[in-house]
């Protein structure tokens, strides 16, 4: 019986997404989009902030701009694999950048995705996400 119990509660539990967006339009339009969609949300300002908020809370998966201010996203996806708590954690590049250093850089960091911001849309950002996890 209570395994069951704990068995129903686990499925019950959202799925949790970190958003570390320092533009605060578009990280509240990410923000109001997963919740519609059913899942938690952390945000995070900054690379930095985004670092203690991936290694206290473990999210399912992180939304990672790269252009940030304090510490940039490749700076804090370096830290965080450096942590035996955040190397395995699933990290999806959501940036304005198209190059292919930063690209090589992220997939080398391990990646599970590199999303341009013009390319994609909310719904197809969080399809992105839904097959991550």
């Amino acid at each position: 019986m209570i395994k069951n119990q704990l068995k129903i509660k686990k499925m019950k539990q959202k799925k949790r997404v970190l958003i570390v967006e320092d533009e605060k339009s578009l990280f509240e339009i990410l923000k109001d989009k997963f919740e519609m969609e059913g899942f938690g949300v952390l945000i995070a300002e900054n690379g930095a902030i985004g670092l203690e908020v991936a290694l206290k809370e473990l999210p399912d998966i992180i939304l990672l701009d790269i252009a940030m201010p304090v510490m940039d996203g490749l700076e804090m996806l370096r830290l965080l694999r450096d942590d035996e708590k955040g190397k395995n954690l699933k990290v999806i590049i959501l940036t304005n950048y198209g190059d292919m250093e930063k690209f090589v850089q992220a997939k080398e960091l391990g990646v599970v995705d590199y999303l341009v911001k013009a390319d994609w849309s909310m719904k197809d950002i969080v399809e992105k996400v839904r097959k991550q996890i």
